[in-house]
């Protein structure tokens, strides 16, 4: 049985940064890959960025300059940072294991709800 589990803050406030932590249950994210993804009603479903193991990272060009992926792999944790925020980042934020870079995305998590506002 495999989880994914995301956690974080779900308030941040305007210029300040969204850190989340996504914790797998199950399974080991070396040899795999690993993405965020974010929807909200104004953007719809967003991808983020992915990394395999932090071997391999890679973002958005529309956030590349805020963002950071990172991994721990001794706790089998994939973690997000995305700096200087605005309210337009509010979204549930997900993360999800892949085969491959790209889609499909064969596990999610259940998302975490993050509000940027004062």
């Amino acid at each position: 049985q495999v989880q994914l589990q995301e956690s974080g803050p779900g308030l941040v406030k305007p210029s300040q940064t969204i850190s989340l932590t996504c914790t797998v249950s199950g399974d080991s994210i070396r040899d795999k890959f690993w993405n965020w993804i974010r929807q909200s009603p104004g953007k719809g479903l967003e991808w983020i960025g992915a990394t395999r193991s932090g071997d391999h990272t890679y973002y958005s060009p529309a956030l590349k300059s805020r963002i950071s992926i990172s991994t721990d792999t001794s706790k089998n944790q994939l973690s997000l940072q995305l700096t200087s925020v605005i309210s337009e980042d509010t979204a549930v934020y997900y993360c999800a294991r892949g085969d491959d870079w790209g889609p499909p995305r064969d596990l999610w998590g259940k998302g975490t709800l993050v509000t940027v506002s004062s």
